[in-house]
């Protein structure tokens, strides 16, 4: 069994998702979990891009221990230098430099040579390598390259001492077919190859960005570029949990196999979708709400009488527990802490004695608490820095021939502040009255509401997506109150607005494989 390397770009490339930006403190805690995950090496951000992805790729490097932590460059010196200052301290340092090799790139955005690609490569390399020996290079948009171009950047990149070199399907327009045959021949066709790990990185705008990472498994690449959900730029990346159960549940016929705890996948797919705000589709594979359902009376008589008739997967495997009902307001505090552990959470004694609390008051109202009201509780709790915009009090008054009203008590830059107003409907009467005491001018383009679990006292898991001035953030909160749910997806939304407009980042062009 040979091993695949995972490389995990979530907090880089699943982050240019729209809306989707993280801060410092919510970058660590992730960054934490995909060490626990056991992914080889964490791609942490482009330190060029803002001083926000500068000071996160910083933090990490500083306490992840067990995996490589990466920082992406482009093939300049600036960016290079960049990048090292960012990782500088990390055990285990890599930089990551790029550049655009495809006909389309060169002559549209690049407005360079084939010649003058091949020399920025060798120089960024170069460049990189003066700092650490650990140096990927990526020729941006290979799978529409030529691809004896191809084999030529990659000869001179790994000459320069590249240790990986990388072949991304930048806009997911391959077949698995045609990508296969690309890696095999590139590989093939580069002389000094066997120096080299090579990597593939591929997008799912057609669908098809697993097919293509197994494809090019298939052909003899040993490392896979991947996020936590498939999250990531338009359609999204290629999704860790999918390539590493078709390892798993397939080893016969890929004879691969990778370095992860298989059972911290669903808590470390809650956890990014908690801090990123993107809901999980329910028919998403191995990690969405259906993938273990079974509503057909075929499929549930099948299943009763042996799993293996319609699971190809054991649902503990992947860390769903079989038991979904897990402690309730009788609960000790050390049953408590044992559930967190279990879901992935390791928390300091003052982050533990908090949610304790917040845990009791939740208990008081709902007689069975779940993973997924733990996980909130996390989010909520200590997921956050203190924000700009916090929620203090919110009395709502509506009905059939209520006038819609909100009261509103906001803690803004740590001064309290109260106001009211009205709406055609409570929710947007509180919509309405926290934008007007925040003097926000964003637009809300989408909301959407999610029971966490069933029953009449489930919470309510609320999504907003808000635009101002060309930045998209995505906001979300959960409460038994819908209402209140709501209000707390909003301030989350537009504390979000406020962290994307302290740290600007790049057109996502100049900064996507």
């Amino acid at each position: 069994m040979e091993k695949v390397i995972i490389f995990d770009t979530t907090l880089r490339d699943g982050e240019q998702s729209p809306g989707a930006s993280m801060n410092t403190a919510e970058k660590l805690r992730l960054s934490i979990q995909l060490e626990r995950l056991g992914v080889d090496a964490i791609e942490a951000g482009f330190p060029a891009a803002s001083s926000g992805d500068f000071e996160a790729v910083r933090a990490i490097a500083a306490k992840v221990t067990g995996a490589e932590v990466v920082a992406l460059a482009r093939a300049t010196r600036e960016d290079i230098d960049r990048a090292w200052d960012a990782v500088r301290d990390a055990a285990k340092p890599r930089i990551h430099t790029f550049i655009a090799t495809s006909d389309i790139h060169l002559e549209h955005k690049l407005r360079m040579s084939r010649d003058q690609v091949v020399e920025a490569a060798m120089q960024a390399v170069r460049h990189a390598k003066s700092y650490t020996s650990q140096v990927e290079f990526s020729a941006e948009d290979g799978s529409r390259s030529d691809r004896d171009f191809l084999c030529r950047v990659f000869e001179a990149a790994i000459e320069a001492g590249a240790t990986t070199v990388n072949l991304p399907d930048t806009v997911g327009y391959a077949m698995p077919e045609e990508f296969g045959e690309l890696v095999a021949y590139v590989r093939r066709n580069t002389r000094n190859m066997e120096q080299a790990i090579f990597s593939v990185h591929c997008h799912d705008d057609l669908g098809l960005a697993t097919a293509n990472t197994l494809a090019g498994l298939k052909a003899g690449a040993r490392q896979v570029e991947v996020t936590i959900n498939g999250i990531g730029e338009r359609a999204g990346n290629t999704a860790l949990e999918e390539v590493v159960m078709a390892l798993y549940t397939r080893k016969e016929q890929m004879g691969l196999e990778t370095a992860i705890d298989t059972t911290s996948i669903h808590p470390t797919s809650r956890l990014v979708s908690m801090v990123t705000g993107i809901v999980v589709q329910p028919n998403k594979a191995v990690v969405g709400a259906n993938a273990f359902a079974h509503e057909s009376g075929i499929h549930q008589d099948g299943v009763l009488k042996h799993r293996t008739t319609y699971e190809i997967m054991d649902p503990e495997m992947v860390g769903l527990s079989s038991n979904r009902l897990v402690i309730g307001k009788h609960s000790g505090r050390h049953a408590f802490k044992q559930r967190l552990t279990e879901l992935g959470y390791a928390l300091s004694e003052d982050e533990l004695n908090r949610l304790f609390e917040k845990f009791k008051e939740l208990a008081d109202k709902r007689k069975e608490i779940l993973d997924e009201d733990l996980e909130v509780l996390v989010a909520e709790e200590i997921l956050r820095v203190p924000d700009t915009y916090q929620l203090e009090y919110l009395n709502v008054v509506s009905g059939t021939v209520a006038v819609p009203t909100a009261t509103v008590k906001l803690r803004i830059r740590g001064q309290e502040a109260q106001g009211a107003g009205f709406g055609i409907g409570p929710i947007d009467a509180t919509f309405n009255t926290i934008a007007k005491m925040t003097e926000s001018r964003s637009r809300l383009l989408r909301f959407a509401v999610n029971s966490i679990s069933g029953g009449m006292d489930a919470q309510g898991e609320v999504t907003v997506r808000l635009q101002e001035n060309g930045l998209v953030a995505l906001g979300k909160g959960a409460d038994p109150d819908i209402i209140t749910a709501s209000a707390k997806a909003y301030v989350n939304g537009l504390n979000r607005l406020e962290y994307l407009k302290k740290n600007p980042s790049l057109a996502p062009e100049e900064r996507s494989l």
